[in-house]
């Protein structure tokens, strides 16, 4: 069965406005603004699970651990030149 020529061109039609309509979905996903809001939410929502919550904190506390160490060390070099400074201005 053959189809008429106004069958064939609102197949045509048809199938433009589906492109169309797909080629504007595809225009706005690859916006750059719409990759950067897309990924604020990826990130706020896994810094609000409790389990990156609770590595986060350790981490933090490693970090502040390591700052007082090294404090710590260079508080006790520091004393340690200046006893042995007063040791040598003695002799």
């Amino acid at each position: 069965m053959a189809r008429s020529t106004d069958d064939i061109q609102r197949d045509i039609e048809r199938t433009r406005r589906q492109l169309a309509g797909t080629l504007d979905e595809l225009t706005n996903r690859t916006k750059p603004q719409n990759f950067v809001n897309d990924a604020k939410v990826q990130a706020t929502s896994k810094l609000q699970e409790p389990q990156t919550q609770k590595v986060l904190a350790g981490v933090a506390v490693a970090v502040v651990g390591l700052i007082a160490l090294g404090i710590a060390r260079s508080r006790r070099r520091s004393n340690d030149i200046k006893e042995l400074q007063k040791l040598l201005a003695q002799r």
